[in-house]
């Protein structure tokens, strides 16, 4: 669905994506604009406090979280809206593997949108064990009458369809729960997709899910792994570690508070140890007027590499059991708030034997986008947005989103506009470093 602007171009309906992650939730408001490319209007992003590796763990903690968020989305966009396309993730997220097959009445009637859409529904009357649901149905490939290897059936002629399917299943109570949240809101769910999907739309390209590539999401309470290739998702899988595994170890290893221990692996940090050469003594203030702690940097990245290790074994383990060990031309891409540690690409690469980058969601941004959103934390975000627009214009979904009533206000510390005058943008940005600076210290 497109609309038309007072330029005379033409831009994408209005969508909401909703982030809702074990360290933050994230809003996000957006549309294509003329070129195809994603124009985010406003988004809002706040601390998480409800959520344990990806599941509700306090409704009214999160339904705070969820509303304080999308009250920024909405105020600096300038844009009302009541329904929101949510990502779920967990290590409640299984996969399966499944066969469907179809018997067609008269082979001389082209194979349509319809077959596929029946194949696909039958798909979703699986017996599964208790308490679970199916969230995604993934068509591999197609046999039209013994005719194997058929990656789009449509237009063909035959008795016999059958088709291999990706199912994704997941707890009906996390996504009830996650549900609730939602409308406790004041907001409306238009559906639920798998985050490491959504952040796959938002840092992989074509060549690469052709080729063959791992998409590793290292979030703060799960690590994601979905794996493509010939264009189509072979295996996904959830690992119950992420950054906030990497916080907890640094608080043990150096006895500090579980903030002081998030401070030090973002401003000093490293994945690899051996890239650590200057090897500086952090210094921790100590308790209630308690003595100093002091650690080296190089002891610090020894901790955090030695839990990234155990996670990228994982990680291989996972791409082995897949099966697609030997056709991952595009080797690893890491994504997620994770991404961000300090050599972490070189660490995957020395681990795992794969070439590694990290994956950030700025090639499907329109020119000048906020520049936080460009970090890979905001993956799973952007990719959310992309794939309820696909909805929206696939029919599959209603845009009910209203359209904006004022201008959009400037934003806060969080949150850069290109809105005000140049004198204000510079007041601002000043502000902001001001502001910013007594956190970097301990």
């Amino acid at each position: 669905m497109m609309m038309e602007t007072e330029s005379g171009a033409y831009k994408s309906d209005i969508v909401v994506a909703l982030d809702i992650g074990t360290t933050k939730v994230c809003a996000l408001v957006g549309r294509k604009d003329e070129h195809g490319k994603l124009e985010v209007l406003g988004f809002g992003k706040v601390d998480s406090e409800g959520v344990l590796r990806g599941v509700v763990s306090n409704i009214e903690k999160t339904v705070n979280a969820i509303s304080e968020a999308t009250d920024v989305a909405k105020r600096h966009s300038g844009i009302d809206f009541k329904v929101v396309h949510v990502g779920i993730a967990g290590q409640h997220i299984k996969s399966l593997q499944h066969r469907g097959i179809l018997t067609r009445d008269n082979d001389h009637l082209e194979i349509s949108r319809r077959d596929i859409d029946k194949l696909v529904s039958d798909m979703y009357k699986l017996v599964l064990p208790p308490g679970d649901k199916i969230l995604h149905v993934i068509p591999q490939e197609y046999t039209v009458d013994n005719e194997q290897g058929i990656l789009d059936p449509i237009g063909m002629s035959g008795i016999r369809l059958e088709a291999n399917f990706h199912i994704i299943t997941g707890q009906i109570a996390a996504s009830n729960n996650l549900f609730r949240c939602v409308e406790r809101a004041g907001l409306k769910s238009a559906n639920m997709t798998l985050e490491p999907i959504a952040s796959a739309a938002a840092v992989l390209s074509a060549e690469e899910k052709e080729a063959g590539v791992a998409l590793v999401d290292i979030g703060g309470g799960t690590t994601d792994i979905t794996i493509f290739q010939d264009g189509i998702i072979r295996h996904t899988a959830v690992i119950p570690f992420g950054g906030n595994a990497i916080t907890k170890d640094i608080k043990e290893g150096c006895t500090v508070m579980i903030q002081q221990a998030e401070k030090m692996k973002v401003r000093f940090g490293s994945a690899l140890a051996d890239e650590v050469f200057d090897n500086r003594i952090i210094t921790i203030p100590g308790l209630k007027g308690r003595d100093a702690k002091e650690i080296s940097e190089k002891n610090l990245a020894r901790i955090i590499q030695a839990r990234m290790e155990e996670i990228l074994d994982y990680v291989v383990w996972e791409i082995r059991k897949s099966g697609y060990e030997r056709k991952l031309i595009g080797g690893i891409v890491l994504t997620g708030g994770g991404a961000l540690l300090r050599h972490i690409d070189k660490l995957a690469e020395f681990h795992t034997g794969f070439a590694a980058r990290i994956g950030m969601p700025i090639e499907n941004l329109a020119h000048g986008y906020y520049e936080q959103l460009g970090s890979p934390m905001y993956a799973t975000g952007i990719g959310l947005l992309l794939k309820g627009i696909e909805d929206v214009e696939q029919g599959r979904v209603k845009s009910e989103t209203e359209a904006p009533k004022k201008e959009p206000e400037t934003q806060d510390e969080n949150n850069s506009s290109s809105n005000g005058t140049w004198f204000d943008q510079i007041f601002r940005k000043t502000k902001e470093w001001f502001e910013a600076e007594p956190d970097a210290n301990f």
